[in-house]
């Protein structure tokens, strides 16, 4: 389980995430949401430890330091790999430093993307392909949990709906999927858990079996959480009709 409590982060006064508490155990596909800004992508980064912050972050009951970070993925339209190395080589690289490494998994997430040749370097490969390859990465590595940033960016729809069926038959029970992503409708059907952040402060967090249960929709009460006023841009345009008429 990964545990925070009391986790704040200020970027020289601006409130990047502010007093979280957050337990993540095996098994879960959570949805991490918010607006941009919200402190989703800063919230991963502390929990990876590339970032200071205030307040403790646990892994499985222990602090997370380079005996057991091994345990923890990380996938992210900043990509992590090495643009001058082929799959091939990075698949090498992997299998040496991580025992876990699942070469099986690895293979047919490349074979699933129809990705380039093994031998080719992936600065040659499409925007969509390098995130598509960093996703394989994060989820070979052999990590029990595994954090995904922005992950299906410049990737088309009918890759993403046939990746996230993939996901789930994929994953072991003992694996965590944290999943930071603005895709709110398309990941509702496969997640099963909410965590909504707003300007650094947890607003909500819903499990979609209550949803269910209730009748609710995810994205419905993702906007009233936001306090969302649907009249906001039929306002704007009447604001922005007027100036120009003033002119």
């Amino acid at each position: 389980m990964i545990e925070l409590k009391h986790v704040t982060k200020f970027y020289y006064g601006t409130r990047g995430v502010e007093n979280v508490e957050l337990s993540f155990p095996r098994g879960e596909i959570v949805g991490l949401f918010g607006e941009n800004g919200a402190g989703k992508t800063t919230l991963m980064k502390c929990i990876l430890g590339l970032h200071s912050y205030d307040g403790e972050i646990t892994l499985d009951g222990e602090r997370i330091t380079r005996k057991n970070i091994e345990k923890l993925s990380f996938a992210t339209c900043e990509h992590s790999f090495f643009p001058s190395l082929s799959p091939y080589m990075h698949m090498e690289f992997y299998k040496e430093h991580f025992p876990k490494f699942n070469e099986a998994r690895f293979k047919s997430l490349m074979d699933f993307f129809e990705l380039p040749n093994y031998r080719m370097p992936l600065r040659s490969f499409s925007s969509g392909q390098k995130n598509q390859f960093e996703v394989i990465l994060a989820l070979s590595q052999g990590a029990d949990y595994i954090l995904m940033d922005e992950p299906f960016a410049g990737n088309d729809l009918f890759n993403r709906a046939d990746f996230y069926k993939v996901l789930l038959g994929i994953l072991e029970p003992t694996e965590t999927v944290l999943l930071s992503t603005h895709l709110i409708e398309e990941v509702s059907g496969f997640i099963s858990r909410a965590v909504l952040l707003h300007k650094g402060k947890i607003v909500g967090d819903v499990s979609m079996e209550q949803l269910e249960e209730t009748g609710e929709n995810l994205v419905d009460v993702i906007k009233s959480m936001y306090q969302y006023q649907p009249d906001r841009v039929g306002k704007a345009i009447e604001q922005l009709s007027g100036n120009r008429q003033n002119r």
